[in-house]
């Protein structure tokens, strides 16, 4: 297992919960035993999708998600939510969060909304620094959401990495930093010891 004390010390001195699970499983059993009777928005995310997290809340949970009932109608309806769950694009090891969006949903309601924010964070996403944050954003995890969302973009095509283009298409265009949890706002971090997402 990969060693998360010191990256798990530095996000709870800014200010977030932090959780560890050796598997997607157990990670999802802990949201499942954890959220009840709550309205649940998702952000876009194959981590969610593939921990089956959407299914398995939605038993006791209202929960909304573009990627079951697409349409920034029900983006909009998720940012209604009093619980926001999605992954992050890559996170740092001295307790920094970074995120690329297209719509800007995502971003959104991470900075400002729901009374509690969860990050689910496979170990693929752990950088070393910001700028390994931000490069992994753009030249690992753009180009492969924008081929999954068969963008026509020069990312999607090449698949290799950003070509910071003007394309219409482009899902990069916003790009947030979290650096403490914001102010009203708890903020929980659950680490998975598997890779998961893109």
């Amino acid at each position: 297992m990969m060693e998360y004390s010191l990256i798990r010390q530095n996000f709870e001195k800014h200010g977030f919960s932090t959780q560890l699970f050796s598997t997607k499983e157990e990670a999802c059993n802990y949201l499942t035993n954890t959220l009840e009777h709550q309205t649940i928005g998702f952000g876009g995310s194959v981590t969610l999708k593939e921990m089956g997290l959407f299914e398995a809340l939605q038993q006791k949970n209202a929960v909304v998600w573009h990627n079951k009932v697409p349409g920034m109608a029900v983006r909009r309806l998720a940012n209604c939510a009093n619980i926001y769950i999605t992954s992050a694009n890559a996170v740092t090891e001295s307790g920094e969060i970074v995120n690329i969006d297209g719509t800007g949903n995502r971003v959104a309601m991470t900075s400002f909304g729901p009374e509690t924010c969860y990050y689910i964070v496979g170990k693929n996403k752990i950088t070393s620094n910001i700028s390994d944050a931000y490069y992994r954003c753009k030249n690992v995890a753009a180009p492969q959401n924008a081929k999954r969302l068969n963008a026509k973009t020069p990312c999607a095509a090449k698949g290799d990495k950003c070509y910071d283009c003007n394309s219409p298409n482009r899902i990069c265009r916003i790009i947030s930093v979290i650096e403490r949890v914001p102010l009203g706002m708890k903020c929980e971090i659950i680490f998975v010891d598997q890779e998961l997402g893109l």
